[in-house]
Parts: C-alpha cells; sequence; structure tokens
C-alpha cells in the first residue's frame, strides 16, 4: 500500500489484542450468517472472507456447514482466529485483501463491518475488486458492509473519549480529509497502571454510489443494497449498508 508509514498488517497487528473485547458485538452476526447461507444456496458452498481477523464472522459461517477460507495480512490476528477456532473449520490465508487472492471458485466473497475501507488507496481498492472478479464462481456474490459517509469537505478533527473506567482509559483520536475521502487515526490506551498503547487506522472511504462505480469498472455488477444483513430496505438516512455484486 502507498499511504506513508501504513502496511496492510497494521491495523491487525494494532488490535488483534482487544478486537474481540471491543468489537464482537459491532454487527449482527447471526443475521450475516443467515443472509450469506441463503445466498450461497447452502453447504457445501465456498465462501472467502476478506479481512477474517479474529474469525468473529468466518467461524460462524463455518460452523454453518460453509467450506469457508479466510485471508488477512496480520499474524497476530490469524493467531487469534486460530485459538477461537480450536477445530479448524476456517482455512486461513495470510494475504494481502488487495490481492492477489486464494484460488477458486467462490460462491461468496464477504467483506464485512468497514474492512473494504481499510484500503488506503483507489489503486488497492481497485485491485481488490478486480481480484475477487477473478475468484468468484459464475453467479457468485461480492457482500460488502460499510457505512455511509456523511458529506464532508476539507480537514476534520475529531477526539473523543471511547472507555473511562478503573481498568483504564481509551481516547480516539483522527484526522479527516473530507476532499480525499481519507481518515487517518489512533486509539490512544492508558491502562490502569498508566502505561500507553497506541492503535493506528487508517481508512479510504466511499460513497455507495463510488463503490458502485469501482465495481463496475472492475468487472462486477452491483445487484441490491440493503441498510443491514437482515435485509431491510435501503433508505436514504441509513447509516449503513450491504452491497450485493456478482460477475
Amino acid at each position: 500500500m502507498s499511504d506513508p508509514g501504513w502496511t496492510a498488517s497494521t491495523y491487525g497487528d494494532a488490535f488483534a489484542d482487544v478486537y474481540d473485547d471491543w468489537y464482537r458485538d459491532v454487527s449482527d452476526v447471526d443475521a450475516t450468517v443467515a443472509t450469506v447461507v441463503e445466498l450461497c444456496g447452502g453447504p457445501p458452498a465456498r465462501v472467502l472472507e476478506l479481512g477474517v481477523g479474529t474469525g468473529r464472522v468466518a467461524v460462524p459461517l463455518a460452523r454453518a456447514g460453509l467450506d469457508v477460507t479466510g485471508l488477512d495480512a496480520s499474524t497476530e490476528m490469524l493467531a487469534r482466529l486460530a485459538a477461537n477456532d480450536p477445530d479448524g473449520l476456517v482455512v486461513a490465508v495470510r494475504g494481502d485483501m488487495a490481492g492477489p487472492l486464494p484460488p477458486g471458485r467462490f460462491h461468496a466473497v464477504v467483506v464485512a463491518y468497514n474492512t473494504f475501507f481499510n484500503l488506503t488507496t483507489e489503486a488497492d481498492q481497485r485491485r481488490c475488486l478486480t481480484a475477487v472478479a477473478d475468484v468468484l464462481a459464475p453467479g457468485g456474490s461480492l457482500l460488502v458492509e460499510a457505512f455511509v459517509p456523511a458529506p464532508t469537505t476539507g480537514t476534520v478533527r475529531h477526539v473523543e473519549a471511547r472507555q473511562v473506567d478503573p481498568e483504564g482509559v481509551v481516547i480516539d483520536v483522527s484526522i479527516g480529509d473530507g476532499d480525499r475521502q481519507r481518515v487517518r487515526g489512533q486509539q490512544v490506551h492508558i491502562d490502569g497502571s498508566g502505561r500507553v498503547r497506541l492503535r493506528p487506522w487508517a481508512i479510504r472511504y466511499l460513497t455507495p454510489d463510488q463503490l458502485d462505480a469501482l465495481a463496475v469498472e472492475s468487472g462486477l455488477e452491483p445487484v441490491e443494497r440493503w441498510a443491514d444483513w437482515d435485509r431491510s430496505p435501503m433508505t436514504p438516512d441509513a447509516p449503513r449498508h450491504v452491497s450485493r455484486y456478482r460477475r
């Protein structure tokens, strides 16, 4: 990736040790599994999750009978996945979701909860979508879950206390560039003994229409869009979306 100081594994390495505690309930996993299983036609369909992390989504998908491969650039995240998947149901692959991707024909490729935006350049986002088009089975689906950005221009600075308790303090600090649609941040984690841990993150966000356009340029066709994994109708004020594409 060309973003200075940022590699494909930066986020995962920084957040692996707290990810399950902080983000286990960040989205509806049961609804995610139900939707993916239905769209795939059920077991033994093959599913690839990009940015698999600790297996929050991949392990339940595998327990539902799907043949799941999970890709992540972070060895720290993959170690957590292994601990969360003692039966080895998920095939773990270390790699950059910008490609190359694991070979084969997948009935679905899943990119959950803003993970696609962790690709911090348009070139990497385009490479990812092109690679997905190459590994999808005929009629297969790419499913992308992401927030809907508010219109923003110029520089936006943000400081927020995420956690304050006897165990420590977590402060989220970020600077956004609304013109380039990029945000860089740190979660400053101060534990109860006063030790400081910096957890960096960076994203390049897209509007749903921009994501559609990039997908089309990469050989994918927009099929449908929902407001959540329960497939609620998309509305103009929906804070996030789940978008489905196919070859």
